[in-house]
């Protein structure tokens, strides 16, 4: 299960997730971000408490980055050991901006 808290300051996009991006969930945050990245200029997601990221969910990832593209971006904070493995063996890390 998937806890999405969004949180709109300025021109940026707060995106916090809890739990798991998975194959179930990776269509809802799909939905969530396609509803309001059109009126950001940044998107920055919160990994603090996300356990866990599936193959979909790593596909959403590359929507939003793409969707930011000759914007302000989009960065990845907070992001725990367990899930940076995940970026680092698939090449995300070249790709995504993570802090």
């Amino acid at each position: 299960m998937l806890k999405i808290e969004k949180k709109l300051e300025d021109e940026t996009l707060l995106v916090a997730l809890e739990g798991w991006l998975d194959t179930a969930a990776a269509p809802e945050l799909e939905n969530a971000l396609r509803d309001s990245l059109d009126e950001v200029d940044e998107l920055v997601l919160d990994f603090e408490k996300l356990e866990y990221i599936a193959s979909s969910g790593l596909r959403v990832l590359l929507y939003a980055h793409k969707a930011m593209l000759g914007k302000g971006g989009m960065k990845v904070i907070h992001v725990r050991d367990e899930i940076q493995e995940i970026f680092d063996v698939t090449g995300f890390t070249d790709i995504l901006n993570i802090e």
